[in-house]
């Protein structure tokens, strides 16, 4: 019987060993695949609304852009009508009613570009920047400053960041 008390003893002692080890599996989580399938789906339903979002906000850049672009062209296309006019306003005539006639529709036809946005510039004094103004000519003239516009052959336009039409200019010193 004593061998059978020593090993009555010895038992225990083998399941207190053992006890912590089935404790782990036992905490383990178990995976329920209904959960791992939701999470999936979860996830994947995310990414297909972030995916929309990005879709979404592309698509409403691109309509602005093409709005733009197309503003751009027809502005670009009224041009040669702008520069008709100033040579018209610029000649010598007899003719007090026809200069005010062209007078007029040069006014409304600015009144009309600034509506839409369009900023002319390219004035005589102003200082000479190469990403508005196209120098075609250079002169040397000590009452002027240092690259400041001389003359103006063509005046440019811009359509907000858009430079439309550079201007054509001549360039002091």
């Amino acid at each position: 019987m004593a061998k059978k008390e020593k090993k009555a003893k010895e038992t225990p002692v083998e399941e207190t060993v053992e006890t912590p080890v089935e404790e782990a599996v036992e905490a383990a989580p178990e995976v329920n695949p209904f959960e791992e399938k939701y999470n999936l789906e979860h996830d994947a339903h995310l990414r297909l609304a972030a995916e929309y979002d990005n879709f979404r906000k592309r698509t409403a850049k691109e309509k602005e852009q093409s709005y733009q672009n197309g503003k751009s062209d027809a502005v670009e296309k009224l041009l040669p009508v702008y520069d008709n006019l100033q040579r018209a306003l610029n000649q010598e005539t007899a003719d007090a009613a026809f200069k005010k006639g062209v007078e007029m529709t040069m006014n409304e036809l600015v009144k009309i570009l600034s509506s839409l946005g369009v900023e002319i510039f390219g004035q005589v004094g102003e200082e000479f920047d190469p990403n508005l103004h196209n120098a075609v000519m250079h002169t040397d003239d000590e009452s002027l400053g240092e690259n400041v516009i001389s003359q103006v052959f063509q005046q440019g336009f811009k359509l907000g960041d858009k430079v439309v039409r550079f201007a054509m200019v001549q360039v002091a010193n």
